[in-house]
């Protein structure tokens, strides 16, 4: 399974016509320990680039966009009551939402992972 970053470092793998998103390793270390977690709704619409989640951290509060358009099939209740696990284990356990993908073609905008970390790598 292959995954996929954004700029604004959200990831997203995809199996048949089902993204799972969250945010990358990279981004919690910047964040910093996390201490509560927005899912969005199940069923909601969302276009590329909306407001797909919300994060607070003992840094800042900073929100996770989608990378891409569909509905939102199932959301990670777990961050309700273990929003560390963004720290512990965020590019696994601490996905966000599933989104059935609308447009695939989306996914052609979105960067692999030698490119996101020369992307990072950059930022520092």
């Amino acid at each position: 399974m292959s995954i996929k970053y954004t700029k604004d470092h959200e990831w997203i793998t995809v199996e048949g016509d089902i993204a799972t998103v969250g945010i990358s390793d990279y981004a919690q270390e910047q964040l910093g320990d996390v201490v509560f977690v927005e899912v969005p709704d199940m069923g909601r619409e969302l276009d590329k680039g909306d407001e797909l989640a919300v994060i607070e951290s003992v840094k800042a509060a900073s929100e996770v966009y989608a990378p891409i358009k569909g509905e939102v099939v199932a959301v990670n209740e777990d961050l309700e009551d273990s929003p560390s696990l963004v720290n512990e284990d965020a590019q696994s356990a601490g996905w966000f939402a599933k989104i059935k993908i609308e447009d695939s073609s989306e996914l052609d905008e979105l960067m692999d992972e030698a490119a996101y970390k020369e992307y990072t790598e950059g930022l520092s």
